[in-house]
């Protein structure tokens, strides 16, 4: 009796471990936390406001610095060794830097979103703004990626990553474009409200 009341509690650890969620962040340098340290960026200050109010989520970091909408789908297939239950897909911002047509970065996204459902994992969608120098029809394009792709496939999205921080000087470094550790504090707040009640 004692051996299956044993076997029983190990598998039901195990189903406890294994259900808990997993969100890849799947980003740029602002998700990698360029110029503060690794525990100030965005996705390990969310981590620690889930688990503050008593949800277990583990949030690996897959920021890198430089990175456009184009490495999305092989990074994530790199991602699936992790087993993911959610992905954040934060990429974009070095798209409309660089002025990409929105037509390629739509269809680098699309992809990216395919795989990760295809392998059951539920997709939050982060947008981007561009930046004024390309115009305003390039901007209204850009930002249209966003919409376009969360209605295609029914996503949750967050219009804008950078929302209260973007363009404020005592949230950014000093190149303007990435933010601090206070920046980085409020785009954690904004995403834990996004997300509070649709992990499971």
């Amino acid at each position: 009796m004692f051996k299956i009341c044993l076997s029983v509690l190990l598998m039901l650890s195990g189903w406890i471990a294994s259900a808990q969620p997993v969100i890849v962040v799947l980003g740029d340098s602002l998700a990698a936390g360029y110029g503060v340290d690794k525990e100030e960026a965005f996705p390990s200050v969310l981590e620690k406001k889930f688990k503050s109010d008593h949800l277990e989520v583990k949030i690996i970091n897959a920021g890198l610095s430089g990175s456009t909408s184009a490495s999305g789908p092989s990074r994530m297939t790199w991602q699936l060794k992790a087993k993911p239950t959610h992905l954040l897909l934060a990429l974009g911002a070095n798209d409309a830097l660089r002025g990409i047509n929105p037509t390629d970065t739509t269809e680098s996204l699309r992809k990216t979103i395919k795989i990760a459902l295809d392998n059951h994992i539920k997709v939050f969608l982060i947008g981007m703004k561009a930046p004024p120098n390309y115009g305003k029809d390039f901007s209204l394009k850009f930002e249209s990626v966003f919409i376009t792709l969360s209605k295609e496939f029914k996503l949750d999205r967050l219009p804008f990553l950078l929302e209260g921080v973007a363009g404020e000087a005592s949230l950014n470094q000093g190149d303007g474009i990435h933010p601090n550790a206070k920046g980085h504090k409020i785009i954690a707040d904004h995403l834990y409200n996004f997300l509070k009640g649709k992990i499971r």
